[in-house]
């Protein structure tokens, strides 16, 4: 239930706001095309709420956005608006809901910025600019389903045997936000390879695995798709055909980043 409201609260703000022209959204199958009356010059691609299955055991959740700037003539958008390289969005940021609800986000080349929502105003404060991973790759972490071990291929599985081998401590919460968000503040690497099960990844291309991309190069870290396609890619790089596209994600510290694509070497 929280999932359909939390998608239709984003799709009247949006379409209202007279901004958009495409909307991707998770729990959408196909695109949004704002009306010509309402149209904007930008397209939002977002997951509304991340994380929704830890709902029921009140772990923290929370909303994945990217921002593209129109690039096809005319007032009406189109799929093509969207359908880019990571490279090409202009703002990307997250929202958190756990002990208190956190917005972090960043405009392409810019600063990482975070706030934080005080309820007795309705706003949200600016808590830290220009966030950053800790000098030197932060504290020495891994962020993965380890459960899915036996299904990666062996040079995933040859770094988090060295992680370990290394005294990393293992920190998974399994909500994408809370995942990326400790890694960016503390350090270390968050893992989501492709698999036997899922060759082409889990997480998608546009509204989940772009913005976090571009916020984790903002602060300094470095995002990459791991082996997949039969190349080791930059996130950013990928050319998705289709919205709900997916793709295996590396990303965090360059400490670790590194490590993890070395094994390719």
């Amino acid at each position: 239930k929280l999932d359909v409201l939390s998608n239709d609260i984003f799709i009247n703000a949006l379409v209202k706001s007279g901004s958009c022209c495409v909307l991707v959204s998770e729990e959408n199958e196909e695109p949004i095309i704002v009306p010509e009356e309402r149209a904007g010059r930008f397209c939002v691609c977002f997951d509304p709420l991340d994380g929704s299955s830890n709902i029921d055991c009140n772990v923290s959740t929370g909303t994945i956005f990217a921002v593209y700037e129109k690039k096809t003539p005319g007032q009406m958008g189109t799929v093509a608006d969207v359908l880019r390289v990571g490279s090409d969005i202009v703002a990307a940021g997250y929202c958190m809901y756990g002990a208190a609800t956190e917005l972090v986000l960043c405009f392409k080349g810019q600063t990482v910025e975070r706030f934080a929502l005080d309820p007795s105003l309705g706003e949200f404060v600016h808590t830290h600019s220009n966030v950053k991973f800790p000098v030197g790759g932060g504290k020495k972490i891994y962020s993965c389903n380890e459960g899915n071990f036996p299904n990666w291929d062996k040079e995933i599985q040859d770094a988090v045997t060295e992680f370990k081998q290394q005294n990393y401590a293992l920190r998974y919460v399994g909500s994408m936000v809370s995942d990326v968000h400790r890694t960016i503040l503390y350090g270390g690497c968050f893992v989501y390879p492709a698999d036997k099960k899922s060759p082409k990844g889990k997480l998608r291309v546009l509204y989940e695995g772009f913005p976090m991309a571009l916020l984790v190069e903002c602060a300094g870290g470095t995002a990459s798709t791991g082996m997949f396609n039969g190349s080791v890619q930059r996130m950013l790089d990928l050319e998705p055909t289709h919205v709900h596209e997916r793709c295996p994600v590396i990303l965090g510290a360059p400490r670790d980043v590194d490590f993890i694509l070395s094994k390719y070497n």
